[in-house]
C-alpha cells in the first residue's frame, strides 16, 4: 500500500507553506527552463520563453481555476456553500483544459509583445515541458488527498487518512492525519503522473525523428494527454458534473483529443525556418551570440 502524506500544509509562523502550491511552482519552473532550451535549439532568441511565461502563467492559472469552478460549481454555490471559496486556488482545483486554453491566449499576447509570430513553433518547443509540469503538479493532489480513484485492494493502492484541523474539524484534505485509514483507493494522481512523463519522453523522441513544426507537436501533446486522462477519469469515483451519464472531463477528453488529432493530420508539414522564430529587429540588429543557429541543429 502507498501511504498518503500526513499533511499538506505546514505553518511557518503566520505563513502557511502549502505542498500543492510548491509542486505547481516547481512544475512551472521546469517547464520554463526546458522550454527555453528547446526554443533556443530551434533558433529562437534566449529569454523569449521566460518573457512569454509572464503572460501565459497568470492567464493559465486563471483559466484553470475558471474551468474548475465552472465544471464543479456545486462545490462553491448554492445552499450552505461559500462563493468566496471559489477564489481559494491554494486549496486545489485547476482544470487543465482551461489552463491550456487561456494560457495559450496569454502566450499569444506575450509573443506578439515581443514581435514574434511563430505561435505554433513556440507551442512545439514548450509542449514536453508543459506535460511534465502537469505530472509534477499531480504530486500536489497527493499531498491534498484529492483526485483519487475508486476503492481497490491492489498492492499499490493509496491509503486515504482521516485528517483533523482545529478550525474545520475532521476531513480528508485539511489538517493533520489521525492515522485512521478511511479507504484504500486507486492512486489516479500517480497514474496520470507516470503517463505525463511517458508523453514527455514520447514527444521528444517523435520530434527528433519527424521534426514536427507549425504546432503539430503541441497538438500531439494535447491528444496524448487527453487519451491518458480519459482512462484515468474512468477510475474516478468522486462527485463530478456529468453529461449524458459521463463525467464531464471524460467527454471533454474525447472531444479535445479528436480535435487535436485532426489538427495533427491537417496542419502544415515540416518545421519552421529558424529565422521565423525571431522578431524582425532580432534579425537585423541582434548581437552575434543571439544569431539563429543552423537550421539543421
Amino acid at each position: 500500500m502507498i501511504p498518503s502524506p500526513p499533511q499538506g500544509v505546514w505553518e511557518l509562523g503566520p505563513f502557511p507553506l502549502r505542498a500543492y502550491a510548491l509542486w505547481i511552482i516547481l512544475g512551472i519552473v521546469v517547464a520554463i527552463w526546458w522550454g527555453e532550451r528547446r526554443w533556443v535549439a530551434r533558433g529562437g532568441r534566449a529569454g523569449v520563453v521566460l518573457d512569454t511565461a509572464l503572460w501565459a502563467v497568470p492567464f493559465g492559472l486563471v483559466g484553470g481555476r475558471l474551468y474548475h469552478v465552472a465544471t464543479d460549481w456545486y462545490r462553491y454555490f448554492g445552499e450552505g456553500r461559500n462563493p468566496v471559496d471559489a477564489l481559494k486556488i491554494w486549496d486545489g482545483g485547476l482544470g487543465i483544459w482551461g489552463a491550456v486554453a487561456l494560457g495559450a491566449v496569454g502566450a499569444y499576447i506575450g509573443l506578439r509583445q515581443q514581435g514574434i509570430r511563430a505561435i505554433g513553433a513556440f507551442g512545439d518547443a514548450v509542449a514536453p515541458g508543459i506535460v511534465l509540469a502537469q505530472g509534477i503538479g499531480r504530486l500536489g493532489n497527493y499531498f491534498n488527498q484529492e483526485l483519487y480513484g475508486r476503492e481497490t485492494d491492489v498492492p499499490w493502492a493509496l491509503e486515504i487518512y482521516q485528517r483533523y484541523d482545529e478550525t474545520y474539524g475532521y476531513s480528508e484534505t485539511i489538517g493533520r492525519s489521525t492515522g485512521q485509514v478511511l479507504a484504500t483507493v486507486h492512486p489516479t494522481f500517480l497514474y496520470e503522473l507516470l503517463w505525463n512523463v511517458l508523453v514527455a519522453v514520447a514527444l521528444v523522441v517523435i520530434d527528433r525523428r519527424f521534426r514536427l513544426g507549425h504546432g503539430r507537436l503541441f497538438a500531439l501533446y494535447v491528444a496524448l494527454y487527453c487519451f491518458g486522462r480519459f482512462w484515468v477519469e474512468l477510475l474516478r469515483a468522486d462527485a463530478a458534473t456529468e453529461i449524458l451519464g459521463l463525467r464531464i472531463n471524460t467527454v471533454v477528453s474525447v472531444v479535445v483529443m479528436v480535435a487535436a488529432l485532426i489538427y495533427v493530420w491537417r496542419a502544415r508539414r515540416g518545421r519552421e525556418d529558424p529565422s521565423d522564430l525571431r522578431a524582425p529587429e532580432d534579425l537585423t540588429g541582434g548581437s552575434p551570440e543571439d544569431a539563429p543557429p543552423l537550421a539543421g541543429r
